[in-house]
């Protein structure tokens, strides 16, 4: 079975046509949802590159020193593409990895990672064919195929000052936000996904078509800068709907919600355009007679808050920026059902192996180093089969050195890990989903919840205890050639 995972970056579980009370209008994404989709799909990190790597590698960032962005990927761990590639598959990369993170934030324009030249250290992972993006912001540090090919049109260094004047990220609203939300200045079919979904579509066409195949086609959108071509932000309604989740200091100010609502406006829009790409692929699939023998799986690397609890971005505990969409079409089971239980977002890393007929901790494990056979992510292939309702009680989510936490089917615990005092310990959250959905009333000192707040702390050390980091090696030995 051929096997094309699309993922998009920083996509909102609320901000998918065919979630409920769905923000936007996604009818091509919404034909992957013609299998099945996972409601509570949680990541395991809410930042970009600790959620990729995770899902490189089926493991937590914990495992594998990425628990933050900063510093790279260990390429000895082992790797999902290259257990396809040992299998028969070819193999194929499409736009942002984000699998390195060398350079500190100081490091200045054009300083960062020739991408470009380590084509052959991307294959090694497990790719035999590679066309990589930095991301949009990243782009202005590192030379990608991207950034080439902005570079060959005389685009790249309009390019870097246009997305520099977008402002800097920042995890709650400033005076930054309001510089973003501009259309693309460019031309259309020079956008970073325009240009991504083409060469997605080239690499279905020249596949080696002797081998099944897997791709993975990686969009940049809807991470900042909020860059839609005029075109997509024509088709969005110009909205002021004051819905925001309140937060902790209170309601926004009303000059941030004119701001935010400029910058919902333009989210939802590069969202229009990634569907608009994605269209075009499946209809390529279904024009060669492909789409009856793919698995086809769409998600996102995390969520965005966009004003909802007083937030922006991500690398928060609070469902805006921890749940994904997560729709998985397999040509056998469509069902077009909905499930509601806990998902992890590696657990897609499981999926695809045992949709290629392996399994996928012998896949992505080693007997040595020691604690490289610890695999926590989990197949749904049997959910989406109908043999099982579920394959995990709770999920695990963890980001930089902030915070864990446990989602289960009705409630979430998170543990603040900036303390000083053993005696006293942590500050803790735990909220009841089912009764509280937006995660505003903290449960944490009644009583009544004792037990299940208890269950969830156990469950986190657990987790925890269960999952060490990998172990690495790279001294050679004198009897290797």
């Amino acid at each position: 079975m051929n096997i094309l995972f699309l993922m998009t970056d920083q996509q909102r579980y609320d901000c998918i046509g065919y979630a409920a009370n769905s923000k936007v209008p996604t009818p091509n994404m919404d034909r992957i949802a013609e299998g099945m989709v996972f409601s509570h799909c949680q990541t395991v990190n809410p930042i970009c590159q600790p959620a990729r790597t995770a899902l490189l590698t089926g493991r937590y960032p914990h495992q594998i020193g990425t628990v933050q962005m900063s510093g790279d990927l260990n390429f000895d761990t082992p790797t999902f593409p290259q257990a396809l590639q040992a299998a028969g598959y070819w193999t194929a990369g499409i736009g942002k990895f984000h699998y390195l993170q060398t350079w500190p934030w100081n490091t200045p324009r054009g300083g960062g990672v020739a991408l470009a030249d380590m084509r052959a250290d991307m294959q090694a992972l497990g790719y035999h064919h590679v066309w990589e993006t930095s991301g949009k912001q990243l782009a202005c540090r590192n030379y990608c195929d991207y950034c080439d090919y902005l570079n060959e049109r005389g685009l790249l260094e309009p390019f870097r000052d246009w997305v520099e004047a977008r402002g800097t990220n920042s995890n709650f609203p400033n005076s930054e936000l309001a510089k973003d939300g501009v259309p693309w200045p460019f031309d259309e079919e020079t956008h970073i996904d325009n240009v991504t979904g083409r060469k997605i579509r080239e690499a279905i066409d020249q596949r080696d078509s002797s081998k099944p195949f897997f791709i993975f086609g990686s969009f940049c959108s809807p991470h900042k800068p909020f860059d839609p071509p005029q075109r997509f932000l024509d088709m969005e309604p110009d909205e002021a709907v004051d819905d925001f989740i309140p937060g902790e200091k209170g309601s926004l100010s009303e000059t941030h919600k004119k701001v935010l609502w400029k910058l919902r406006r333009s989210y939802k829009a590069t969202i229009r355009l990634l569907d608009e790409e994605i269209g075009k692929i499946l209809d390529q699939l279904e024009s060669g007679g492909l789409l009856q023998d793919t698995l086809i799986i769409l998600s996102s690397d995390h969520g965005e808050m966009m004003g909802d609890h007083g937030r922006v971005q991500k690398s928060s505990y609070y469902r805006e920026s921890l749940n994904v969409p997560l729709a998985i079409r397999h040509p056998h089971f469509l069902n077009r059902a909905c499930n509601e239980s806990p998902v992890e977002l590696t657990d897609i890393t499981a999926t695809i192996l045992e949709a290629a007929g392996l399994d996928p901790r012998s896949a992505l494990s080693k007997s040595w180093p020691a604690f490289n056979n610890l695999i926590p992510c989990v197949s749904l292939l049997p959910v989406l089969a109908g043999a099982e309702s579920s394959v995990r009680d709770y999920a695990f989510s963890e980001c930089q050195h902030n915070w864990q936490c446990i989602t289960s089917a009705r409630y979430k615990y998170t543990k603040f890990l900036a303390y000083d005092d053993p005696d006293t310990g942590p500050n803790e959250q735990f909220f009841d989903l089912d009764n509280d959905p937006s995660e505003s009333c903290n449960l944490i000192l009644n009583t009544k919840f004792a037990d299940a707040i208890d269950w969830h702390r156990r469950r986190l050390q657990y987790v925890l205890d269960q999952t060490p980091p990998i172990q690495h090696r790279w001294a050679p030995l004198m009897g290797e050639s």
